[in-house]
């Protein structure tokens, strides 16, 4: 099972994901954690720093922890996070576990990825829950209320609520359920698991991957496609494209026919 926690920054996601590794590793069971970092944009570093947020499971050979770099990419993941989580499931670990990167409102690539995908909310957020309804939180398999002991956690799961009856009544999908946890205090966590796993057995592990493999070998095919062009083919177009000489209709028409004949 493959489980995405994704989030706005600050919603507590690695305290959330090194507790849910506790839970999984008490029922004897094997983790795999994937932590995306962001990149600089200007060195292009990242410090990798979320695992240092779960140094109780150093020693422990049940959990692996992987950091990787976003590199520049968007959707709040890396380039290699699904070949990563799917060397985890090969090596028979029984939970992957992927903590995105402080995502806003478009950066759902998470969701194409998981098999369940978990959207850490905090209070306080106020009517910041209801400008990014029309994207992430459009994606949730489970709804997490982290930090539910601070004032203001009632509020944000009415206003989870409030937002899950207008799609009931646009006749969209059954509303996600909502679970409000305290990483730092390890409250509601099983629980949390638990409806997890049962919105894991629900939508079906083989419609998962089916929906992950047909959207990765697209990204693919367009990765070995453009990778067969020459740079400087690539280059030349963009100058006539900035020099207004050539559409960028024509310069991507005349791109793909080297390509085809190649």
């Amino acid at each position: 099972m493959i489980v995405g926690i994704t989030g706005p920054p600050g919603a507590g996601k690695s305290t959330l994901v090194d507790q849910l590794a506790k839970i999984i590793r008490q029922a004897g069971q094997s983790a795999g954690i994937i932590a995306v970092d962001p990149s600089s944009p200007y060195s292009h570093g990242a410090i990798l720093g979320d695992r240092i947020r779960m140094q109780q499971h150093h020693d422990d050979p049940g959990v692996f922890i992987r950091s990787m770099a976003t590199r520049g990419r968007l959707g709040g993941v890396a380039q290699g996070t699904l070949e990563m989580a799917l060397l985890f499931d090969a090596a028979g670990r029984d939970v992957v576990l992927i903590e995105t990167v402080g995502v806003g409102q478009d950066e759902i690539e998470i969701a194409r990825l998981a098999d369940v995908t978990v959207v850490v909310l905090v209070p306080g957020m106020g009517d910041d829950v209801q400008a990014i309804k029309a994207g992430i939180m459009e994606i949730a398999d489970v709804f997490a209320i982290n930090k539910s002991d601070l004032p203001g956690a009632e509020r944000l799961e009415q206003e989870i609520r409030a937002m899950q009856s207008l799609e009931e009544a646009a006749e969209r999908a059954e509303a996600a359920p909502v679970r409000r946890v305290s990483a730092i205090e390890g409250a509601g966590i099983e629980e949390l698991l638990n409806v997890i796993r049962a919105a894991f057995e629900k939508r079906g592990r083989l419609n998962s991957r089916l929906e992950t493999w047909s959207f990765r070998l697209r990204e693919m095919l367009r990765d070995r496609l453009l990778a067969s062009l020459p740079e400087t083919e690539i280059e030349r177009h963009a100058e006539q494209v900035a020099s207004k000489t050539e559409d960028p209709y024509a310069a991507v028409e005349a791109l793909r026919t080297l390509v085809r004949n190649r």
